[in-house]
């Protein structure tokens, strides 16, 4: 019998992401540069990433009700997911993202 090799549920679909955060702040900044680092080194190039400063743009934090910064929104594939922090903690973001 040939064993399947078992495929992740999204394989080759593009995630699409939007991480909100507020300016410069370290906390921001090393959200932005984990979340890079996850995305570069597990999705390659299937996902979109959009970065969100709620200060420059309150009215958007406002709609999509948020409460805790860093905050990262995965709108797709599947279900809408929120993680909250620096995604400094891979397994976490990545069980998050659906892909771990």
């Amino acid at each position: 019998m040939i064993a399947k090799k078992q495929v992740p549920e999204f394989e080759n679909e593009v995630y699409q992401l939007r991480l909100f955060v507020t300016g410069a702040s370290p906390n921001s900044t090393r959200a932005i540069l984990n979340l890079k680092e996850i995305c570069d080194t597990f999705l390659k190039e299937r996902y979109e990433l959009e970065i969100i400063d709620v200060y420059q743009q309150p009215l958007i934090a406002q709609r999509e009700q948020i409460i805790a910064l860093p905050l990262l929104v995965k709108r797709a594939p599947g279900i809408e997911r929120r993680l909250i922090g620096d995604m400094s903690n891979r397994e976490r973001v990545l069980r998050g993202l659906g892909i771990g």
